[in-house]
């Protein structure tokens, strides 16, 4: 779907005068914090979820702002009203600058790209590479590194790229959050060393409620091999089993973990408003 319309500062505007200057050195610089939100069936996912990320991403690198988030969820409203817009991914960036009044809040409606439903059967590769980010805790425009690790992973045929911490640890896909499932217990990289995903967090809710344990633990790659199965989780992708990382191949994703992505998928399908505790 073509969508006509974009919003900048609460204006709904055409897609064509859509620009950042040149000159904008925050914009240059990745200055920025953005997210990107699910919208099906009439229905915003999570919204007041990505919404409290937004807030805590541009608090941790400082970007100071005006915007609020009743004012960007209506923002949205408008802006799929003018578009028509049925199932879409909504994204949306917050650019610094060098006042408060400066910043700039960009929204866009965006074609989703989902995955090939055979990725969900088989499940998908994934590679390894060594980076950290500065700030885990903010989605921020800063993107160069993960990109390389993401392009590299594209060039040997994987889904995502895990990176690995400068301690040696498994912490998280480029663009999605990662876990290891042994039994009925998942087990999920220290939150202080990621971004903790929306997705994410729904996962491991629906997972308490359907009798899972979880645990937070360092994973090491060279560990990867003890557990029974991985999974990676994202706004896009929602529960994606992981068939192989590097050179260690799993086998079919084990019974729990089909029914953890059973019973996300009828919490999707029966979603109303927001998750009890998110």
């Amino acid at each position: 779907m073509e969508f006509k319309y974009f919003s900048k500062n609460g204006e709904v505007l055409r897609i064509e005068q859509a620009a950042m200057p040149l000159s904008n050195i925050e914009y240059q610089y990745g200055f920025g914090v953005y997210e990107s939100v699910r919208r099906a069936n009439g229905i915003v996912y999570f919204l007041k979820d990505h919404l409290e990320r937004l807030m805590e991403s541009a608090r941790i690198i400082g970007l100071e702002h005006s915007f609020s988030s009743q004012s960007i969820d209506s923002y949205i409203s408008e802006l799929v009203l003018k578009n028509g817009a049925g199932t879409c991914n909504i994204k949306i960036l917050l650019v610094g600058g060098r006042t408060v009044a400066d910043a700039s809040l960009f929204i866009l409606c965006l074609n989703p790209l989902f995955p090939d439903k055979k990725l969900y059967r088989d499940g998908v590769a994934l590679i390894t590479y060594p980076y950290e980010r500065a700030f885990p805790h903010a989605k921020t425009l800063n993107m160069l590194e993960s990109f390389l690790a993401y392009r590299r992973a594209q060039a040997r045929g994987a889904y995502d790229a895990l990176l690995i911490s400068g301690r040696g640890y498994v912490t998280e896909g480029t663009r999605t959050n990662f876990f290891c499932i042994g039994g009925r217990t998942i087990f999920t990289p220290r939150e202080s060393d990621i971004l903790p995903g929306v997705t994410r967090k729904v996962v491991l809710q629906v997972a308490g409620a359907a009798g899972f344990a979880v645990e937070e633990k360092d994973i090491r790659p060279r560990d990867l091999p003890l557990y029974d199965g991985a999974f990676i989780t994202s706004t896009s992708s929602k529960i994606l089993p992981v068939h192989a990382i590097d050179d260690h191949a799993y086998g079919a994703a084990p019974a729990p973990l089909r029914e953890l992505m059973g019973a996300f998928d009828r919490l999707l399908a029966s979603y109303r408003g927001a998750v009890k505790g998110g």
